[in-house]
């Protein structure tokens, strides 16, 4: 009876080991299959997840823009007095709706290539005004005169086209005018070929970005979605320089397999540069996990902090020996125009660099940059750009409507807030066809090991003892 009862005690110890076996076995085997699975899926080729949702992208994109209005312009251009703004927005559109172009893949070099056509529509509902709303804001050419035309007899001849304009420091301008474009009246008196249409993101509708070269993660995953060109330039080398780089992706994706330590490159055609985030957080997007990664302020620091910032100190004085940080100079982008790029609200930047302006409220919630990626495909479920435009101004004798100002200014034109968010339903398509099967499939790993290994334990104390009680 003792014997019967032990070798009944074997058998199930040795059925709970199998079982945990069984479970070992199929975790290894799911991780496999899990991989598989990812790796097809996110190639960027016809019929995979990664290609409908990058490269046919439906998902709503919006751009917000919050307008600094200038409260006092008088003062300013004639006392050099602090510039006292308020912000006002959100005013927004819907941009990236229009499906990428000239879709070409390369099955030689592994590479898919697109255009992606630019386009803004105004949405009334998720704005405070219209396109018609004013605001006090710095007159872009005037400011612009003197960094493009260094020559004091040159200044002198523009100055005298300046005033026949009716033109000062400062301008009226709607919405619309301010982001998309107006003829300037000074531009338009000068006598030889210019252009005379002036906007902060003109020309933009009916223009494309691009040619994009990425590559298509069919010969190696790793690089999927990485940028090789972006309008015939090379992406180069991280040794060689940064501020030059093409390095990347676009950030609507990353290769696969995400860990928190990774440091998540991409390039942006705004600002002319690749630029990073890091992990910060873990988050669950609508029953999705996702790790956050976010934009530090060491990617705005001054070259004596990052050595990689180096190119985007233009010069000595304005940045008092490139010891100031928080802002980029991206001129040499711009054709030469005095634009810098900074956080809104010049988060994270030098105290000196917003102590001449009034009206400013940084918060990190507000003002930071940010992408939730999920981390076994790699791609971006929610973003959010956060990204401010400023003009430098300096002091011009030669330009009447400059000699007032004794100091230079950095003045806050605008900021934006380009974000997106998972749709419902592709969140449920993407649990379903993602993320659920793998959560279900780890779920049946973890209950058949632990039966097995629990079986294993009970039945192998059974046994122990009954043989000491025989």
């Amino acid at each position: 009876m003792g014997c019967n009862r032990s070798c009944g005690l074997i058998t199930g110890a040795v059925i709970g080991a199998v079982l945990a076996v069984f479970g070992g076995i199929l975790v290894t085997v799911g991780d496999m299959l899990t991989e598989k699975t990812v790796k097809k899926e996110a190639v960027l080729e016809e019929g995979t997840i990664a290609f409908k949702n990058r490269v046919k992208t439906d998902t709503h994109v919006y751009r917000q823009f919050w307008i600094f209005d200038v409260q006092n312009p008088d003062e300013v251009a004639v006392h050099s007095s602090k510039i006292k703004v308020k912000q006002r927005g959100p005013y927004t559109y819907r941009v990236r709706y229009l499906a990428k172009e000239n879709i070409t893949q390369d099955s030689e070099n592994h590479t898919v290539s697109f255009l992606q056509p630019n386009g803004a529509i105004f949405e009334p509902s998720l704005s405070v005004g219209t396109e018609d709303d004013t605001f006090t804001v710095l007159n872009l050419a005037v400011a612009a005169a003197p960094h493009l035309y260094p020559n004091t007899f040159i200044q002198g001849i523009l100055n005298s086209l300046i005033k026949k304009s009716k033109s000062s420091m400062f301008q009226n301008r709607t919405l619309k005018e301010l982001l998309w474009g107006y003829t300037d009246p000074f531009l338009n008196l000068i006598p030889y070929p210019v252009a005379t249409t002036v906007g902060v993101f003109y020309p933009y509708n009916n223009t494309a970005d691009g040619i994009y070269k990425v590559f298509n993660g069919k010969d190696d995953i790793s690089k999927v979605g990485i940028i090789d060109t972006y309008k015939g330039k090379k992406r180069l080398s991280y040794w060689e320089s940064y501020c030059d780089m093409i390095n990347g992706t676009d950030a609507s994706s990353f290769p696969p397999f995400i860990e928190k330590t990774r440091v998540l490159q991409f390039f942006s055609s705004d600002i002319c540069r690749s630029i990073y985030a890091v992990f910060s957080a873990e988050m669950n997007l609508k029953g999705i996990p996702v790790y956050r990664f976010t934009l530090p302020s060491l990617a705005f620091a001054s070259p004596l902090q990052n050595p990689d910032n180096h190119c985007f100190c233009t010069e000595k004085i304005i940045s008092k020996d490139c010891t100031l940080y928080g802002v980029l100079d991206i001129s040499k982008c711009k054709e030469g125009k005095p634009v810098y790029i900074s956080l809104p609200h010049f988060l994270h930047a030098s105290p000196e660099i917003a102590e001449p302006i009034e009206g400013l409220s940084p918060n990190e919630e507000e003002h930071s940059t940010y992408l939730d990626v999920e981390p076994i495909t790699g791609f971006t479920l929610q973003f959010a750009r956060r990204l401010q435009i400023n003009i430098l101004v300096k002091p011009a004798k030669k330009i009447e409507a400059l000699k007032g100002l004794k100091h230079n200014y950095l003045v806050p034109i605008l900021w934006l807030n380009e974000t997106a968010t998972i749709g419902d339903e592709k969140a449920a398509m993407f649990i379903d066809q993602v993320t659920g099967k793998i959560n279900l499939f780890r779920l049946v790993q973890i209950i058949l090991r632990s039966i097995g290994t629990v079986m294993f334990l009970a039945f192998m104390i059974s046994y122990c003892a009954c043989q000491v009680k025989c």
